[in-house]
């Protein structure tokens, strides 16, 4: 919802293999992701770690965010070693995301 309020069009998937289709639908149809953020816990799916090394394989140069609720995962402390180009840290506030879109 705050993506749609600042003007982005979203594609919203549960988990990762599901973000992955959307991806592939994306390319082919010639309107790749712009962004794609990914959270690190999924409850019974794919999650962003596992999703991301997919994800790279597919499209090595789309900027990748991961979002968590866990203040203390490793990736979010060393986001750039994993090649990510931010973090988002939940619960999310607009002017974060704002701040978010710009930089990346």
């Amino acid at each position: 919802q705050i993506l749609t309020l600042l003007g982005q069009e979203v594609a919203c998937a549960r988990e990762g293999r599901e973000a992955l289709r959307l991806l592939r639908e994306a390319r082919a149809g010639q309107r790749p992701f712009e962004l794609v953020i990914l959270d690190l816990t999924v409850p019974g799916g794919m999650g962003g770690l596992e999703c991301l090394e997919e994800l790279r394989q597919l499209d090595p140069t789309v900027p990748v965010v991961v979002s968590s609720g866990y203040a203390n995962a490793p990736v979010l402390a060393e986001h750039q070693r994993y090649g990510l180009a931010g973090i988002l840290a939940k619960p999310y506030r607009i002017e974060e995301v704002r701040e978010l879109l710009a930089r990346v």
